[in-house]
């Protein structure tokens, strides 16, 4: 006999087969019904959870991003950091990505009843990758950059490039943008809030 599940864990297996379903066949084409069947579960034990398609829709998308985290590198300087951090955000999240334009495109944006900003972070996510604060206060330990200088809009800045660049191309960036990001634009606006000799001692 198949073992029950309960709790989070069948909150889990229904949200992943609800994103497996989307990956499948497509937001348009996505329903309750095929997403209990993949789930091997009754439609009602959705709607006790999910309203209807769309909310479901978007809880698979969060769950799929929260438990798929891009792993936290430590190379030692801030730039080989960043390089690392946008190389495996770019390579992780580009199918992601795809396919979350693709929902919105599908319908998503105009059933949910959301404004274009909140379905975008939705999606995509509000907020950079929590190993961008660990980066940027190590880094902030070894002098290379101040903190307490630098705009939160300057901080996020690399990763809402990357985030553009992937929905708007659904696919990795390329090594020469991603050095383009990090060497042309970030760390020069942000060394120049540094005050000092330490502005030009990363790598």
């Amino acid at each position: 006999m198949r073992r029950r599940r309960h709790g989070a864990e069948l909150e889990a297996a229904l949200l992943e087969a609800a994103w497996d379903e989307l990956v499948g066949v497509g937001f348009a084409n996505l329903t309750m019904e095929s997403v209990a069947a993949r789930a091997r579960t009754g439609i009602a034990v959705l709607y006790r959870r999910w309203p209807n398609k769309d909310q479901l829709v978007l809880a698979a998308i969060e769950h799929y991003r929260r438990t798929h985290p891009v792993e936290t590198p430590d190379t030692g300087t801030l730039s080989g950091d960043l390089h690392a951090l946008l190389t495996g955000m770019s390579r992780a999240r580009a199918t992601f990505t795809a396919v979350a334009a693709a929902t919105a495109f599908s319908g998503l944006l105009a059933e949910a009843g959301l404004p274009p900003a909140q379905t975008r972070d939705r999606l995509l996510g509000d907020h950079p990758f929590s190993g961008a604060e660990v980066i940027y206060q190590r880094a902030h330990d070894r002098g290379e950059i101040d903190l307490e200088r630098i705009p939160p809009a300057a901080l996020t800045m690399p990763f809402d490039l990357v985030r553009h660049d992937l929905f708007m191309n659904l696919k990795p960036l390329t090594p020469a943008r991603i050095q383009t990001i990090i060497n042309d634009l970030f760390l020069p606006l942000v060394r120049e809030r540094v005050g000092g000799p330490e502005a030009t001692g990363a790598g």
